[in-house]
């Protein structure tokens, strides 16, 4: 039975349009998902849309529309991105769907027959563009003396009935959780974080409002509509089936990861945590906070005109290169700067000079010297058997830099095989061993084939088409593209399709 792993993305807020920033979420987790499906996981990857709050029901009053028609709308946007990005989740749950609306119901009722719940009055600072409440010492003062919150959303002072979760008892037991669990915030800055608020005070939490109409209706009480938070985080649960135990994907709750960004980090890993044991559930194992990124060294803004919508750089530059720069580019859990001009020299000398070059150079003098069948391995030299125990290693190496989500890192060991690969052939000189020693030839081009192979099977999950090529050429059936398949070598004398360029060099228009 293969072992299982559940991976979510945050659920996106429907008053916008999808932008870099939720694709490189989106992609982050569609790489781990595919990683672990190439490594003998049953994977349960989700994503969705968040679709309840004051802040859509004000963005569907300004569209002119009924806040569903809104979100009908917009969350087909998220959707159609997750195809353009080439995102294999396995189920898409929106907040206004019967399933969750009928799960959030559920986890009210255990929190409130947990004791965590009571009615009160809340009065204090919200801010309708992140739906959270802030203290006064959080907030800053500008010089017209309005207040904004530590995201620059202007907040407002409200005055209104409002059911509480006793966030303040789980102070405590939150920190002992903690620390049992050191790798359940990730990475250690976000970490330190989160401990220093926690430390600092849990203020119980307002979990309802009655000034709008756009949400679930508390159980019981349907003056009430439940806080957008409560709502939203429990889609992961919801989409396992609960709360029914037989439900198909039942087994998969707990969530192995929860990938977001760095600004919700605090719902994910004080919040809901705290949600779930007061209603007697297993808490996510993990969570890991990514930073942001600017444009051009500019902070993403519909005011500066540089929001860069996902469709644009695919269409530009292609899918597998937009994939595998977002992934390369920064550290992940940093903040990191979008450039044009890193993305073309990414393309130009890691892709097209690197691997591009090094596999079109092994595959066609394979075409042209070895009647277009895979050598024979011979007998490994030295420098053969170094070359091909590092590319060996890779499979182990990956799995150890993504279990904790080190994307760049896990790249970099990669490239460090193809830097390897070039390296080898310019001194092997298989074309000058063809006048010399024609056997040598064919193991020095049976090696570079298998180093390839390898390559190209670890690098699935970031470039899916442009490594499918690389497959395809290098003789690998469909069937033997998964890690343990690497174990089994390629029969000699394989018939190889004719080569084709996979990474073609990027040349700028002019004019």
């Amino acid at each position: 039975m293969k072992p299982k792993y559940y991976i979510t993305t945050p659920i996106y807020y429907v008053n916008d349009v999808p932008h870099i920033g939720h694709a490189y979420t989106t992609l982050a987790c569609d790489v781990l998902a595919r990683w672990k499906r190439l490594d003998g996981y049953d994977v349960f990857f989700l994503t969705g849309t968040d679709e309840h709050g004051q802040k859509v029901e004000k963005a569907a009053e300004t569209a002119g529309v009924d806040p569903q028609e809104f979100t009908d709308r917009v969350s087909v946007a998220f959707r159609e991105m997750a195809v353009t990005m080439g995102i294999s989740n396995d189920d898409f749950i929106r907040t206004t769907e019967a399933r969750h609306k009928a799960s959030v119901q559920e986890l009210w009722k255990r929190l409130e027959a947990s004791g965590d719940i009571y009615l009160g009055g809340y009065e204090g600072w919200y801010a309708v563009r992140d739906e959270a409440f802030y203290d006064e010492d959080e907030l800053r003062t500008l010089p017209d003396g309005s207040k904004i919150a530590p995201s620059g959303a202007p907040v407002e002072w409200v005055v209104e009935p409002s059911y509480f979760f006793r966030l303040s008892a789980w102070q405590e037991r939150l920190l002992a959780f903690y620390e049992a669990n050191p790798g359940y915030i990730a990475p250690e800055t976000r970490r330190n974080e989160v401990l220093s608020f926690v430390k600092g005070g849990l203020r119980d939490l307002s979990i309802s409002r009655t000034s709008f109409t756009w949400g679930i209706p508390v159980p019981g009480d349907p003056k009430h509509i439940m806080y957008v938070w409560l709502d939203a985080l429990q889609n992961y649960v919801s989409a396992t089936g609960f709360p029914d135990p037989a439900a198909p994907r039942a087994a998969f709750w707990p969530a192995d990861l929860h990938m977001v960004g760095k600004d919700i980090l605090r719902f994910h890993a004080v919040y809901w945590p705290a949600f779930l044991m007061s209603a007697g559930l297993p808490t996510a194992k993990r969570v890991f906070a990514h930073g942001w990124w600017t444009i051009e060294g500019e902070k993403m803004s519909k005011s500066l005109g540089n929001v860069i919508a996902p469709a644009d750089l695919v269409n530009t530059y292609g899918l597998d290169a937009t994939r595998y720069f977002l992934l390369r580019e920064v550290p992940f859990g940093n903040d990191g700067n979008f450039s044009r001009k890193a993305l073309i020299s990414r393309m130009n000398v890691e892709l097209a000079n690197d691997l591009g070059n090094l596999a079109q150079r092994s595959l066609s003098l394979i075409a042209r010297n070895c009647e277009g069948k895979l050598p024979t391995a011979g007998p490994h030299t030295e420098e053969d058997a170094t070359l091909l125990a590092a590319a060996a290693a890779l499979p182990a190496q990956l799995r150890s830099r993504l279990d904790v989500q080190g994307f760049g890192d896990a790249l970099e060991d990669v490239w460090k095989v193809i830097r390897a690969g070039n390296g080898y052939i310019d001194r092997q000189a298989p074309w000058a061993l063809k006048k010399t020693d024609i056997a040598r030839m064919g193991h020095v081009l049976r090696v570079l084939a298998d180093v390839l192979r390898t390559v190209a099977t670890v690098l699935q999950p970031v470039m899916p088409t442009s490594m499918a090529k690389m497959l395809d050429q290098l003789g690998v059936p469909e069937t033997a593209r998964d890690l343990a398949a690497l174990a089994t070598p390629l029969a000699d004398g394989t018939p190889l399709p004719a080569p084709q360029g996979v990474f073609p060099r990027y040349v700028e228009e002019v004019g």
